[in-house]
């Protein structure tokens, strides 16, 4: 006895299900059993290769012939059964197996359903190598007693071919079965006359060719009813479980499931209710609702209508009409509805007649046109002067060839074809214009519609789906001679002799009853005499499937649909994207004064013209705080020239710009990434000119536009446009600036960082169809998975995680294998700053933005289905096991729009930290000397390349210790700073620590430290390829001074008055910023100065640094001449000006020939250091003592086992058993060998004894 789950009933000698009968597993192995005569083959490959060797673990398998085009292998299972799984091999010990396949199953071996994966798909995995097992469960169980086998694919390397061992797994299944013919019906009285319950069961089986019908129908005095029929191909259930009418309340729900249902296929339903609560299943399609009303129980007077209602005075119900087809199996509440009517119960009451218990398949033998080749040839009777074609289709294609004939003695052709769901009819005729009509309308719905032809001389008439009362007429004239082959579906791209040409796609759809001439087209027996042809179609079956149903568009998008594909229309939904998924933002609009085109002439490189922009009824500053706080924001604009340069691209100098956020110029235009020195065409790739990376840029004399939205939030707004080279002849320049629009919201709420391997855990995500994850990023790392989530097996999962430094990846495996979307940065992600992510999956495609870049997309082919079903915890920081675990920030994290509360798993134990918090936060040295921390988030790091010092805490002096006359040389620069260079930096900001050309002309920033006895000196010199120096001086009375000369005026500064040649280190700082001067001396009291108006605040074109002595080539300052010799004698360290530091790089070049020159006794020393004012770094936290520490030991350690080992070997060295005798110097030192041996003497005795020897 095997059980069966759901709507499957086992073998069962009672008509009323006990509930006591368990469902056991239903696993049975079904081919392994059959005997050679169940299995049949479309050929073989040769006797080894037979189609009864096409078994699980056989040693060999089955290939058909090579010649075979369209091969199958088919297997009678000899009775029916429930299936549940298919597995498959390729054929033992050889590089046969088939790739892919299509399953094809029925109730006899001339009628075939063709299973339907979820998504549309008719091809199932196949195999990989000869060995593995490819298991595929079906998503539903189905009933059969035949199966054919169709490869789609196989290897073909290595002369790979076709081959295959398969089994297939379910349980036997007992079928009873009533025919219905639309004039009969059975029903069911119930015991007492009356029916009430609180929990229903209601479950059936049935195949039709019809669209409407009655399956089921029951109803109460009370206003309970109880319908289930078939509408326009549809599965509906009406129910109520009554209405009041002092409430005014209805109580009628209608459900609705499945659509396509006339294709005499098999189709399993179940009704299961309680109380309110109902789910409606058809196949694999489960439809929840609660029932309006109040009431909770079903109450139904007298009987129970199957198949439909027929009485004395209605022979069915008013608009419905009774069902015609097979019905299965049907149970109510465990009732066996059907049994009992085989066996003639007096509770079933039949309509007069004779009722069928097998079903009177009609076979009409249809066919699937599913390839992009596919054609149909059939003969026809030649040269007759009548022309008649008639059949029926099915498709949901706008177009697509029908039928194409060409007439006898070149009279001209007949095309049928399908365009806009219309039949066009084309007549052509030797040198005369064709003719086109056109009949029918919306006939790509999906159901069946039939196209009747017929046509003579100087008339043709076409009549659709049988309406005899409008045909379509033709009455011009032309001549009608049939030639002797029709063609459907397609023409043959190959062997076309019949010249067969077509400007129409090849129809895909369904197609049966074909008629040439008034006969019927047997396919089965044109093939077996070879009157026709055929390519990739499928025989005895239509397999066209709504993809539309369920609706896969969400928000209610209207869905349209082709043969293997759908397309979601989100008009009017306030959504967008493939599925109607994405919500439409909602931005916030700042307008300015430049939306409308300002015309710019006459402006040059050095007297551009700069154009404002002034934000509407908002501040500069709160329109960069708009910016700052979204999400995303965007700005369009526009350049249009005629003979006017944009960048100048590719090498040469910008000529307009932008100046954006922080008053930072732009070199990049719309539709271009940032500093990428490009406009939108470039990355198109669509410029005029493709020498150039801007149309503006190739210089024509006509009118060229760049132009794209700047989406780079942080640059954002634009505050000015800068436009030049406008002064030549007939140049002119227009550009315009659209308003700034910003939508979401940026704060920094919800953020965590992650300090240790660990993971946080939130439920599961159960998004349904479609799926975006979102979040923001920080991090130093170079790789570690942001998000998880996946089933108890792992065979459905999607992760987020950075690969690399530069990659982002998405991965996911939620159908056919495992799958990634993989974006690459040309910037490394790994840098310490924000990013946002944002990932997609539905069953269109997956997506992958990483912020501004553009996004990588892979899209899924058509009859894709995507399973989001997932049951372990949804894991943020790690995959499972806490494998390739992240460390750095996250904050915003958001599934399908839904907040998740990243600050409520805060744990600081576990490292996770509330904010952007890492070990830079609470280090236990924090890095020294301006060096900047790297933060691991578990541990940290200490940049130094900015700074004078090194060490692990940036921590270390780099000094030098000069002897009279020597002096060391650092070159900034080898030539002057052009204008184009200054200009491209005239706009910026200038900050304490930004240099974006390696100097900033308005701050210098100059620290260093130094111990000498001997004055004067020059500790430091900075000179330029003008007259503009810094000096830093020691007098000969031991003070400090300063001189700077900027322009034409040179001012100098008294640091201090103090006696520094004392021996002892002294620590110097010195920063300008505009006209304002700060400086220091041993961390004392800050000094602040201010530099006159009238002196120019630009250091222009720093040129060299000399420590020591100056040598400059040229006039030097008297000033600086007499403080110049001896030169220093004495230690000096720490030196930096900007980010220069000419000890570090002379002591510790990173280059092959550093810009450093020395002359005379130079050496490394830190007898100028200053001691630190945070104190020494503690030697067990440097890693340089803590790593010698560690070598040491090691040493010891190894040092003392290897001493271990020489004692050991010493110990034994020449030790050996033997039996030999001792060799004897002499006699007398040979002892008796009777002497007994000493016991228990004292060392006296002993003593006397060795005396006396």
């Amino acid at each position: 006895m095997h059980g069966c789950i759901g709507v499957f009933f086992c073998r069962k000698k009672l008509h009323v299900l006990s509930s006591s009968v368990s469902a056991g597993p239903c696993s049975d192995t079904l081919v392994a059993p059959l005997y050679a005569s169940s299995f049949l083959a479309s050929s073989r490959y040769n006797f080894l290769y037979s189609a009864n060797f096409a078994k699980l673990y056989g040693s060999s398998g089955w290939s058909p012939s090579p010649r075979d085009r369209q091969p199958w292998l088919q297997i009678d299972l000899q009775k029916k059964y429930r299936i549940v799984a298919i597995a498959t091999q390729g054929t033992f010990n050889s590089y046969d197996w088939v790739t892919k396949y299509t399953l094809l199953y029925g109730d006899r071996p001339d009628a075939w359903t063709p299973y339907v994966m979820k998504g549309g798909n008719m091809t199932l995995p196949g195999n990989w190598n000869y060995y593995q097992v490819k298991r595929n469960v079906f998503h539903y169980p189905f009933t059969a007693k035949h199966l054919r086998f169709l490869p789609m694919g196989w290897n073909t390397e290595n002369s790979g071919k076709i081959g295959v061992r398969l089994e297939v797994y379910g349980c036997p299944y007992d079928s009873y079965v009533l025919h219905f013919e639309g004039d009969d019906m059975a029903a069911y009285t119930f015991p007492r006359l009356q029916f009430r319950s609180l929990r229903d069961n209601i479950a059936l089986n049935f195949k039709t060719l019809e669209r409407d019908g009655v399956l089921l129908h029951s109803d109460g005095q009370q206003g309970d009813v109880f319908t289930l029929e078939l509408k326009r191909g549809r599965l509906y259930l009406h129910i109520s479980l009554g209405s009041s009418t002092v409430l005014q309340t209805n109580g009628m729900t209608t459900m609705m499931v499945g659509n396509l249902l006339d294709t005499q296929h098999w189709h399993y339903v179940t009704v299961k209710r309680y109380g309110r609560e109902v789910n409606l299943t058809l196949d694999s399609q489960t439809e929840t609702a609660v029932l309006n009303g109040e009431f909770n129980y079903l109450d139904l007077d007298n009987q129970f209508y199957i198949g439909g209602v027929i009485e004395k005075d209605a022979p069915h119900l008013p608009g419905k009409p009774n069902f015609r087809g097979c019905l299965e199996n049907v149970f109510i509440n465990g009732v066996n509805i059907v049994a009992m009517a085989q066996n003639r119960e007096p509770d079933i009451r039949l309509a007069p007649g004779k009722m069928y218990h097998t079903c009177r398949d009609l076979l009409w033998k249809p066919m699937t046109f599913a390839g992009p080749n596919n054609y149909l040839q059939v003969p026809g009777f030649y040269r007759k002067p009548r022309l008649a074609v008639k059949f029926k289709f099915r498709s949901w294609d706008y177009t697509g060839l029908l039928m194409f004939t060409r007439f006898a003695d070149d009279l001209g052709a007949l095309e049928l074809g399908l365009s806009e769901g219309q039949v066009n009819i084309t007549l052509f005729q030797h040198g005369k214009k064709k003719l086109r009509f056109a009949a029918g309308y919306r006939l790509n719905d999906g159901y069946w519609h039939t196209v009747d032809l017929a046509a003579r001389d100087n008339l043709l008439t076409v009549t659709i789906d049988e309406d005899e009362g409008s045909p379509l007429k033709i009455t011009n004239p032309f001549i009608v001679k049939t030639g002797d082959r029709y063609f459907f579906g397609g023409c043959p791209k190959s062997n076309n002799t019949a010249r067969c040409v077509t400007k129409l796609n090849t129809f895909h759809g369904c197609m049966q009853q074909i008629f040439i001439d008034d006969e019927p087209v047997d396919i089965d027996v044109m093939l077996q005499r070879r009157w026709g042809r055929y390519t990739e179609l499928l025989l005895g079956t239509c397999g066209i499937t709504d993809r539309c149903t369920p609706n896969p568009c969400e928000h209610e998008g209207r869905c349209i649909q082709s043969w293997n594909d759908f397309l979601c229309v989100c008009e009017n939904t306030g959504y967008k994207g493939e599925v109607c998924h994405n919500s439409n933002k909602a931005w916030t609009v700042i307008e300015h004064n430049r939306i409308d085109s300002t015309k710019v002439s006459g402006s040059t490189v050095d007297q551009p013209y700069i154009g404002e922009v002034q934000y509407v009824n908002a501040s500069w500053d709160e329109v960069t705080a708009l910016a700052n706080t979204s999400k995303e924001c965007e700005q369009w604009i526009e350049f249009s020239c005629y003979k006017s340069r944009l960048l100048n691209t590719p090498n040469g100098r910008p000529y307009s710009y932008w100046i954006g956020q922080n008053n930072e110029s732009h070199e990049y235009w719309g539709g271009a990434f940032p500093e990428s020195k490009m406009c939108g065409c470039a990355i198109n790739q669509t410029c005029t000119d493709s020498r150039f990376l801007c149309n503006c840029d190739a210089d024509y004399r006509q009118w060229y536009s760049d132009k794209g939205y700047l989406m780079f939030r942080d640059h954002l707004p634009v505050r000015k446009v800068v436009v030049g080279d406008t002064n030549r002849t007939g140049s002119e320049a227009q550009f315009s600036l659209g308003p700034l629009l910003c939508q979401g919201d940026r704060n920094i709420w919800n953020t965590i960082a992650i300090t240790k391997p660990t993971y946080l855990t939130f439920p599961t995500f159960k998004p349904g169809p479609s799926a975006d994850i979102t979040f923001h990023f920080r991090t130093y790392r170079t790789n570690g998975v942001f998000v998880e989530n996946a089933d108890d097996h792992h065979r459905n999962f999607i992760r987020v995680e950075l690969n690399s430094t530069h990659e982002v990846v998405f991965v996911f495996m939620v159908g056919d294998g495992i799958q990634n979307v993989t974006l690459r940065s040309p910037r490394p992600l790994n840098d310490n700053e924000w990013h946002y992510v944002e990932a997609e999956i539905n069953v269109k495609m997956a997506r992958l933005k990483v912020d501004f870049l553009p996004q990588a997309i892979l899209k899924f082919p058509g009859q894709t289905y995507v399973a989001l079903q997932f049951t372990q915890p949804f894991l943020v920081g790690a995959a499972n096991h806490t494998l390739r675990p992240y460390l750095g920030c996250l904050r915003g994290l958001r599934l399908n729009g839904l907040p998740l509360d990243l600050e409520g798993k805060v744990d600081e134990k576990m490292g996770i930290r509330r904010n952007c918090t890492g070990a830079c936060l609470n280090a236990s040295v924090p890095c020294r000397n301006g060096g900047q921390c790297i933060d691991g988030y578990a541990d940290y790091s200490c940049d130094c390349n900015n700074t004078a010092f090194d060490g692990f805490y940036c921590h270390k002096d780099i000094g030098a210790y000069f002897e009279v006359g020597a002096w060391l040389r650092y070159d900034m620069r080898k030539e002057p700073i052009s204008e184009d260079a200054w200009w491209a930096n005239y706009w910026i900001d200038p900050h304490w620590h930004n240099y974006s050309l390696g100097y900033n002309d308005s701050t210098d920033d100059i620290e260093f430290s130094f111990s000498t006895m001997q004055t004067p000196a020059v500790l430091l010199y900075i000179s330029s390829f003008y007259k503009d120096y810094i000096a830093v001086l020691l007098q000969k009375d031991g003070s400090l001074s300063l001189r700077y000369r900027l322009g034409v005026l040179t001012y100098k500064y008294q640091l201090t008055y103090r006696n520094l040649a004392d021996g002892y280190p002294h620590f110097v700082n010195i920063t300008r910023h505009n006209r304002t001067l700060r400086t220091q001396i041993d961390y004392g009291e800050p000094w602040n100065d201010a530099v006159a108006l009238e002196v120019d605040a630009r250091f222009d074109s720093p040129k060299s640094m000399f420590l020591g002595r100056v040598m400059e080539v040229g006039d030097i300052d008297f000033e600086i001449q007499r403080h110049n010799s001896p030169g220093l004698v004495g230690c000096i360290s720490g030196v930096r000006y900007n980010i220069f530091a000419p000890l570090k790089t002379y002591f510790r070049p990173n280059v092959t020939n550093p810009p450093v020159t020395t002359q005379g006794y130079v050496v490394e020393s830190n007898c100028g250091a200053f001691p630190p004012i945070n104190g020494y770094v503690p030697w067990e936290v440097d890693p340089w003592w803590t790593g010698l520490f560690i070598i040491a030991t090691t040493i010891a350690m190894l040092f003392f086992i290897l001493y271990g080992l020489y004692i050991y070997m010493y110990r034994y060295k020449g030790s050996y058993i033997t039996n030999e005798p001792k060799i004897l110097e002499s006699p007398s030192s040979s002892k008796p060998l009777t002497e007994p041996l000493h016991k228990e003497k004292n060392l006296q005795d002993i003593q006397e004894e060795l005396a006396s020897d």
